[in-house]
């Protein structure tokens, strides 16, 4: 992806990390999720950067960073999350966290204590159960998938993809977005992490959302299949003082569908304008 390129690098026990930063202005951080990367973030990172120092990175096991086999898990990202901010010397960011990502946001800020400015949630995995058909099926069989030949392998997740989207995904889109996940490396590291995936990293916060005090929008794509957007309006509830916003026209792939009304919701609530 040479159109996107992650040129800095975060050395975390031997495994790395690639970020980036750009932009002018108070920091924000984006967080993207499964089975995405920064790349499927960049209309969001490019718009903030008019008026915020943005960065981005790749969760380990992910896009551009470290795909050798080890912990990929939720369990670790909240962990990277909360090194890189100190490695950054960043100190209550604002944050946004899309899908995994959201899920990393909330543990990092619960769990790490780490404090942020305000935080926005985007179709984040968040309250149990989740995981779909698909993801159960990875679960049992990881070695068995991990084994199909590259032009099955490249099928199941082009179909895989294609069910996260409400609107039709642009072909090139598509290619970027398989990418990391293509070569021996990358087909055995997009198994890998469906297979970690654990209800338990969700658990593990999820009784204690009530405590966020830090103000927090939550934004959800009006037809998302693998996160039905009931579930964005059970985390609102759990929140006090949460916003919620329905993104029309999209599914779980809003990032992509629909990256303007997002930042029609996330610049305002960022810098303290009316959200209209």
């Amino acid at each position: 992806m040479a159109d996107w390129n992650l040129t800095e690098t975060f050395t975390f026990k031997d495994r790395y990390v690639k970020f980036g930063v750009t932009g002018n202005g108070p920091p924000v951080i984006v967080v993207h999720g499964t089975p995405w990367s920064s790349y499927n973030m960049r209309h969001i990172i490019q718009a903030l950067a008019d008026d915020f120092t943005t960065y981005y990175f790749d969760l380990i096991g992910y896009g551009q960073s470290d795909k050798s086999n080890g912990d990929v898990s939720l369990g670790i990202q909240n962990t990277i999350l909360d090194r890189l901010l100190k490695f950054w010397g960043l100190e209550n960011p604002a944050i946004i966290g899309h899908d995994f990502g959201g899920a990393t946001v909330l543990r990092t800020h619960l769990l790490n204590k780490q404090d942020f400015e305000k935080i926005v949630l985007i179709n984040p995995v968040s309250i149990s159960p989740w995981g779909s058909p698909f993801f159960h099926h990875v679960k049992a069989h990881e070695a068995a998938f991990a084994g199909v030949p590259d032009y099955i392998h490249e099928a199941i997740v082009h179909a895989y993809i294609n069910t996260a989207a409400f609107l039709p995904i642009a072909d090139d889109t598509m290619e970027k977005t398989i990418q990391p996940w293509t070569g021996e490396d990358g087909k055995a590291a997009f198994y890998r992490q469906i297979a970690q995936a654990n209800e338990e990293f969700t658990d593990e916060v999820q009784t204690v959302y009530s405590q966020i005090t830090k103000p927090l929008m939550i934004l959800w794509g009006a037809e998302d299949t693998w996160i039905p957007i009931e579930r964005g309006r059970m985390l609102h509830e759990l929140i006090p003082g949460s916003l919620f916003y329905e993104i029309p026209n999209s599914g779980h792939l809003v990032i992509e569908e629909q990256s303007a009304l997002l930042m029609k919701k996330i610049r305002p609530f960022l810098v303290n304008d009316d959200i209209r």
